[in-house]
């Protein structure tokens, strides 16, 4: 059973990162028109070892009680958050490359559906172990 929570808890965080990310791709193409904005990025796989411990997170508020809740790691800090780089100068100053922003979405909401279906059938193949374990 523990496998399982592990297993499903690392797909939450995966999820709710891949969300946070289309946000963050959504608002770069939102502003692709205002002068001085630079577009904002997450390292996804550095914030998903940060989510999951494997890697110290920069900043992170220490908790002296077992109740205390921590910000998910890696996503809503500003330290996970990066400038992307530029490909071209413009004229107005803003960062945001429509064609890599437009690539990134679509290859992160394509990765989002895979999480969610993996989340879904790994709850659907548990359902049916238990389902078809009570009727034998």
């Amino acid at each position: 059973m523990n496998r399982l929570t592990d297993s499903l808890n690392f797909q939450t965080q995966a999820l709710t990162l891949r969300a946070e990310r289309q946000r963050l791709l959504a608002s770069n193409i939102a502003n692709a028109d205002t002068p001085g904005y630079q577009a904002r990025d997450i390292d996804f796989a550095r914030a998903l070892r940060e989510a999951t411990g494997e890697l110290a997170t920069p900043g992170r508020l220490a908790t002296t009680q077992p109740a205390h809740l921590a910000p998910l790691a890696g996503a809503r800090g500003e330290t996970g958050k990066a400038y992307a780089l530029q490909s071209q100068t413009s004229l107005d100053s803003n960062g945001v490359d429509m064609d890599r922003e437009r690539a990134s979405f679509a290859d992160n909401a394509v990765k989002y559906e895979a999480t969610l279906r993996f989340i879904n059938g790994s709850v659907r193949t548990a359902l049916d172990a238990m389902k078809s374990h009570n009727q034998g």
